[in-house]
């Protein structure tokens, strides 16, 4: 099995960022660990990118596939799955010269449950 990539440190999964927005309000670090979240996933390419590698085969995709479809250059990708990866939302693995990028499926579930009004 490959040895995982080191990325940054990743924010602490979204269910243990906060209980769902109905039950109490968020404290000021609850809300600033929340909005990093958000503003990873408010950037259109960051939505393309989510929603390429989430319907890739195994939920997994390498950079050198995502930047055809985006019409972007690697450094780009990387830096967009950077910040991806940064808000604890994708995990990358390097295997050879390419880095593979999973979503964290748990992580993108939590962060809905968050938000979801009742949830």
């Amino acid at each position: 099995m490959p040895k995982p990539l080191p990325l940054l440190d990743p924010l602490p999964s979204a269910d243990v960022c906060c209980t769902p927005l109905t039950s109490a309000p968020l404290s000021a670090e609850q809300a600033e660990d929340l909005a990093v979240r958000l503003k990873a996933i408010a950037d259109p390419t960051r939505l393309r990118l989510l929603s390429i590698v989430l319907s890739s085969q195994g939920m997994e995709a390498c950079t050198c596939d995502l930047t055809g479809p985006l019409g972007l250059s690697q450094p780009t990708v990387s830096h967009h799955l950077k910040k991806l990866a940064a808000a604890g939302l994708v995990v990358g693995e390097r295997r050879g010269t390419w880095t593979y990028y999973r979503v964290v499926p748990d992580a993108l579930a939590a962060l809905a449950a968050v938000i979801t009004p009742g949830g």
